[in-house]
């Protein structure tokens, strides 16, 4: 206590005397840009979450945190659920090592991962972590919850904390009745940014351990928290900043997904299932997008439609299209093949009814078991997208565009989709370019292993003291 008051007295005195006009003019400065600062402060701390490592010599202080799940962050309010227990049961020396910066990704890629204990650059907090009889570590804690922790340990312990070092801990005689807050301040953050992450959270670590072992050694009890002041890491998501304050540079707003229900056609039970992203069609050359009046539309005209276990029909009805009432029907057949031992759909033909005329696509490729739905992320009849739908009668004056479309008419149940068989086949051109290209070469390395294991070594020489060697010639 009497260090940290002779602490504040040299900063006081150490102050310099700041001119009024210039002290005005700062406040007025501070007023100004305080809006912004705040919705930066807000922001900033949406997106900042540290690590929290607890750990302490007496047994059984915190039970598993429950719903420490996968992109969980751990509030303020939550925290102090962990922390009540330990307070009030636990060690009153409580040891506070904060970091500069750290991150739950530091100790992934800095770890003792996969055995690889002597590479890890966190290996006494690692020992201290298995010799304790209590810990908890906490991946994702809000920033604010982290910055109020020394007041709320303060506030608790009755104990106002005092910063030490290495040399002023060997000094201290810690009594294991009286509460202590020990506030330790790791070396090496403020030159961080001249040396190696891993030289930087190894010498932490190092001095971690050194304070332990100085702990050990007098045998005092003790609770201690490892945490950061903010994240080493950024986060990618940066959608409170591009949001409030304008967009980043090079950043491109992604338009969200519109998501709507799939056009049911029910007689008794849920038959016929249809869903598309997007639903156009074209006439003489002039698109409609029949998107918005198809899907989530609770007076969808589907008079028409039809099902039994062998055929199925879907009718779509629209008024006022291109000047007249128009009728899509998607009709669909079920058929047990002997070779595969099970029924099969396929969608046989898409009907389009206008003006007592009947326009016809041949649809046979969109076929699947039908215990499946069928998805394909174009059903058209544009040849740039597969031309999946063709019409019988060329040219057409009608064309069909279905993007994201999928289809079920068999084995409905409830209002969900089964299991797609998408219309994607597994040899994209890329796979067979590769394919084609190493047996080419597979075959200039055989030609050429061929040729040389048919070398031959001469086995007669020619002797200048003998007569020469003749070859006859055969013909």
């Amino acid at each position: 206590t009497e260090a940290a008051e002779m602490e504040a007295m040299m900063a006081a005195t150490a102050a310099p005397r700041v001119p009024a006009g210039t002290r005005r003019a700062s406040e007025l400065w501070q007023m100004q840009w305080l809006p912004l600062l705040l919705v930066v402060a807000a922001a900033a701390a949406a997106e900042q979450q540290v690590p929290l490592v607890l750990w302490s010599s007496d047994r059984d202080l915190w039970a598993p945190a429950a719903d420490a799940h996968e992109g969980h962050i751990t509030n303020d309010i939550q925290l102090s659920t962990y922390l009540d227990p330990a307070l009030e049961l636990g060690p009153r020396n409580v040891l506070l090592f904060l970091q500069d910066k750290l991150s739950v990704e530091d100790f992934t890629a800095y770890g003792g991962v996969f055995g690889n204990k002597q590479d890890s650059a966190f290996s006494n907090l690692e020992n201290a972590l298995e010799l304790a009889p209590s810990s908890l570590v906490l991946p994702a804690v809000d920033w604010y919850a982290v910055s109020t922790l020394t007041s709320y340990l303060q506030e608790k312990l009755g104990a106002s904390p005092l910063h030490v070092d290495l040399a002023t801990l060997r000094e201290l005689k810690l009594n294991a009745s009286l509460p202590a807050l020990l506030l330790i301040r790791l070396p090496y953050t403020a030159s961080s940014g001249l040396m190696a992450p891993r030289e930087v959270l190894t010498g932490n670590d190092e001095v971690i351990g050194q304070v332990l072992s100085t702990l050990q050694s007098e045998d005092v009890p003790y609770t201690a928290a490892l945490t950061a002041v903010r994240p080493s890491r950024v986060a990618r998501d940066v959608a409170v900043v591009a949001g409030g304050l304008g967009r980043q540079l090079l950043q491109r707003q992604s338009e969200p997904a519109v998501v709507h229900p799939p056009v049911s056609y029910n007689d008794t039970a849920p038959r016929i299932l249809f869903w598309a992203q997007n639903f156009s069609v074209a006439y003489k050359e002039q698109w409609e997008d029949l998107t918005s009046v198809t899907f989530g539309v609770q007076g969808l005209n589907l008079t028409g439609s039809f099902w039994n276990d062998s055929v199925a029909g879907l009718a779509l009805t629209y008024d006022h299209l291109f000047g007249a009432t128009v009728t899509f029907k998607f009709v669909l057949a079920s058929r047990f093949y002997p070779v595969s031992a099970r029924h099969w759909f396929t969608m046989e033909r898409l009907e389009i009814h206008s003006n007592g005329s009947v326009v016809s696509f041949n649809a046979s490729q969109v076929t699947g078991p039908s215990i499946y739905s069928f998805h394909c992320e174009y059903v058209s009849s544009l040849s740039q997208n597969g031309n999946l739908l063709v019409p019988h009668i060329q040219p057409s004056l009608w064309q069909i565009n279905l993007r994201d479309f999928q289809i079920q008419a068999f084995n409905v149940t409830g209002e969900q989709f089964s299991y797609a068989s998408d219309c994607a086949g597994f040899f994209s051109p890329g796979i067979w370019m590769g394919l084609l290209t190493s047996l080419f070469m597979l075959f200039i390395f055989t030609y050429g292993l061929h040729m040389i294991l048919s070398l031959k070594t001469m086995d007669r020489f020619d002797d200048h003291k003998g007569p020469t060697i003749s070859l006859t010639q055969i013909v």
